[in-house]
């Protein structure tokens, strides 16, 4: 039984990994920034006993180490962090450079970077913190995204800092294999979560789901599957690595 903090895990890949670690027995802390309801709703709808609810603004340092502090009180302790909390790209924060005027371009720039990469390093340090004093093995892993390679034209500041987020894990992988904590991301494309439903649903689901050669985009269901591997004593050699989730819609040479 491992204890596993996910951030953002109200629903979508959150809901979806915090629950494929409840299907193995591990116990789960699940995180929400602002709608904690949804994140009760993952919490009952989990099996097994002994999981958990935390909350708090990952973009605030104290707040992020007073998640991973209430983490720790809640399960007894963290093997595992798996860093999902983000602000995704969404109509009301499109900022393409040739039509967004400054003021917007840079709140949009600091919000997303505050929430998508400092967030995740704030909670991947108290994490390992937390490990190095236990003297105990452990795995982070990180939901970062395709747009940090292929490019986010409407949402460059998304795609900057997941490409940055990745970066990141692999510096951390390197710093943190010493004592036995292993560190790598998983790169999603495209995924059927609930704030997708009316872009897939419109005439313009057609040539989102014709990205994939396999004529469909990915589910929850799916990353989760490969988060839960990734942290997995198994997988400790491949600390470092970057998974690409994206069924073929773009591949890095």
């Amino acid at each position: 039984m491992r204890r596993v903090l996910v951030t953002g895990a109200s629903r979508g890949i959150g809901r979806a990994v915090a629950t494929a670690f409840a299907e193995r027995g591990d116990r789960v802390a699940v995180h929400y920034g602002h709608d904690r309801a949804a994140a009760e709703k993952t919490l009952r709808d989990l099996p097994g006993s002994g999981h958990a609810v935390v909350g708090g603004d990952i973009a605030d340092p104290e707040a992020a180490r007073r998640i991973v502090d209430a983490a720790v009180a809640a399960l007894g302790g963290i093997e595992v962090l798996v860093n999902n909390a983000a602000l995704a790209p969404a109509a009301d924060n499109i900022h393409r450079v040739a039509e967004v005027e400054q003021a917007r371009w840079q709140h949009i720039w600091q919000h997303m970077l505050a929430i998508n990469l400092l967030g995740p390093v704030h909670l991947t340090y108290a994490v390992a913190q937390h490990l190095i004093a236990r003297d105990a093995p452990g795995h982070i892993v990180n939901i970062g995204s395709r747009g940090a390679f292929k490019g986010e034209p409407d949402f460059p500041a998304y795609g900057a800092s997941k490409a940055a987020l990745q970066a990141f894990g692999q510096s951390m992988a390197i710093a943190l294999a010493p004592h036995g904590i292993s560190v790598t991301s998983v790169a999603p494309g495209f995924v059927d979560t609930e704030r997708q439903t009316s872009k897939l649903t419109a005439p313009e689901g057609d040539s989102v789901r014709a990205q994939s050669p396999f004529g469909r985009v990915g589910t929850p269901a799916e990353v989760a599957a490969a988060v839960v591997y990734l942290a997995s004593s198994e997988a400790t050699w491949a600390s470092g690595a970057i998974l690409d989730l994206n069924g073929a819609s773009y591949l890095r040479t």
